[in-house]
């Protein structure tokens, strides 16, 4: 039974309708909820769920939608209570707090020291919105997607003018004076100023930074056009390039992107050899650059980026007991490795390693069309899936948030007896589910108890982005996957070798 709830001008922003959905869904005899604006790709979505015409008629991209798909109308009756219920309580101030302010200047009375804007709205009001904030003095942290190429070059055009940052549109993750700005997490300050086209990639640098016992001065995030655009030019790279250039507390800039063009990147580097500092580059998926850069070096993955930062040589790992021990147990057949990632920038690194290692890896973010799974939602071969892609969040939360869209993939291919490696990403902070670990791990013992049936064993690789200062503690989410089985190793990059070593090993059985 599916009913539609209905809240004419309403706006909620997107992590409060992630949530919402979520808890929906937990609900008794709720089968599925989507919670969402109506915008018409939410719509389309909604027609295509088979909810009829008339409960989506004069929906427009300011109302907020609630559908729900009970197994009777009793369930439904009660599932939309639940949700107006939820919607009151987010409305209402608690007991004796100040009251939220409904406006850019309402906010401004509040904090009038703030000089950083946070801004999550519809791409349609979005530009606007950060318009008058950058006309306020502020900088703007852009985190709304569907924001047009012509606003996002204005904006940064006129942030320059100003000497302001614009980071964004769709930008997810930033450290600005110590403070974690939506999807991050808490590290410790310190010498190391991180400038990254790349949510994750800024999250993992990060952390290693952390955990190699160095800190980040600031983490600026700049959005994903920044540097691929060359009509964007690298507006907010550069200005945050400039910016860690002049501040006294940094003492090495790291530059992350994805691969940029070629103009773009020159003028990064150009701008890096200015500052007079030590410069670490990953552009991701490329291979360091061969000619040599005064005051530039080029790291070939995330880690090595993390470890040029703070001064440290890669070490070499041997991982030939790991893999010996992995493979004792499989059977003849097992030979493919499947990655379920929910860190966009992650999953690209996976992809990018395993398929220069063994020339046939699936993924939703390939760029040779001929590895792009012709069903997203279906792994062949060798596959490596980022779970945050925009195909898989439609009208449900981000994996990060509700894994649910990564156990349910899981759940649904532990039946393949050709699958001898999972590799997957758990990432901590700000944002993230309070324990990604733990709601991963009963879908992971699953698909091992599954191979164990057939007669063989599936190994299980993991990495953990994040640090003991984040809410779900680095060192309990660690424990928690050893103990159901899991490789925990210290990073993506030594996850993704680990893996592939692995399938190699089992394939020649």
């Amino acid at each position: 039974m599916k009913k539609v709830l209905v809240k004419k001008d309403s706006y909620f922003d997107s992590v409060f309708l992630m949530l919402l959905s979520k808890e929906l869904k937990e609900g008794a005899r709720v089968t599925d909820s989507i919670v969402a604006m109506g915008t018409p790709m939410n719509l389309e979505l909604l027609a295509s769920l088979a909810y009829t015409a008339s409960d989506l008629a004069g929906i427009t991209p300011n109302d907020l939608i609630v559908a729900v798909d009970c197994p009777d109308l009793a369930a439904a009756d009660a599932a939309i209570t639940a949700a107006e219920a939820l919607l009151i309580r987010k409305k209402a101030p608690a007991e004796g707090a100040q009251a939220k302010p409904r406006s850019l200047g309402g906010a401004l009375e509040q904090l009038p020291g703030a000089n950083v804007a946070v801004i999550s709205l519809p791409g349609a009001y979005a530009a606007r919105e950060a318009r008058k904030a950058l006309e306020r003095g502020l900088h703007v942290m852009l985190f709304s997607d569907n924001v047009s190429l012509e606003d996002e070059i204005a904006l940064k055009t006129y942030a320059v003018s100003k000497g302001l940052l614009l980071m964004g549109p769709d930008c997810g993750t930033a450290i600005i004076n110590g403070q974690p700005l939506c999807f991050a997490n808490v590290v410790r300050r310190g010498p190391v100023g991180i400038v990254a086209a790349s949510g994750t990639g800024l999250q993992e640098v990060s952390c290693l930074v952390d955990r190699f016992g160095s800190g980040v001065s600031q983490g600026i995030g700049t959005g994903g056009r920044d540097l691929k655009n060359e009509k964007v030019g690298g507006l907010t790279m550069l200005s945050g390039i400039q910016a860690l250039a002049q501040d006294p507390i940094t003492k090495t800039i790291v530059v992350v992107s994805k691969p940029p063009a070629k103009a773009v990147a020159d003028k990064v580097v150009k701008a890096l050899m200015a500052t007079g500092k030590p410069c670490v580059v990953h552009f991701i998926g490329l291979e360091p650059a061969s000619q040599q850069t005064p005051g530039v070096r080029w790291a070939s993955n995330l880690e090595e980026a993390a470890r040029m930062a703070v001064g440290q040589e890669v070490p070499a790992f041997d991982v030939e007991a790991l893999v010996k021990r992995e493979t004792s147990g499989m059977a003849k057949g097992q030979k493919y490795l499947r990655g379920y990632y929910t860190g966009g920038t992650l999953a690209d690194e996976a992809w990018i390693l395993l398929h220069k290692l063994t020339g046939a890896v699936y993924s939703n973010n390939q760029t040779d069309p001929k590895f792009v799974p012709p069903d997203p939602n279906r792994s062949i071969g060798h596959t490596v899936v980022d779970l945050g892609d925009d195909v898989f969040t439609v009208g449900r939360p981000h994996p990060m948030i509700d894994p649910s869209t990564r156990t349910d993939r899981v759940d649904a291919e532990r039946g393949d007896a050709e699958i001898a490696v999972m590799l997957v990403d758990v990432v901590l902070g700000f944002g993230s589910h309070a324990d990604p670990a733990g709601a991963l791990i009963p879908s992971l013992l699953a698909a091992k108890e599954a191979a164990k049936k057939r007669g063989g064993y599936l190994s299980v690789v993991a990495s953990v982005t994040g640090t003991e200062g984040d809410y779900q503690g680095l060192a309990g989410q660690k424990a928690k996957l050893e103990a159901a089985g899991v490789v925990v190793m210290p990073s993506n990059y030594q996850a993704s070798v680990l893996a592939v070593k692995i399938v190699e090993k089992a394939s020649a059985k």
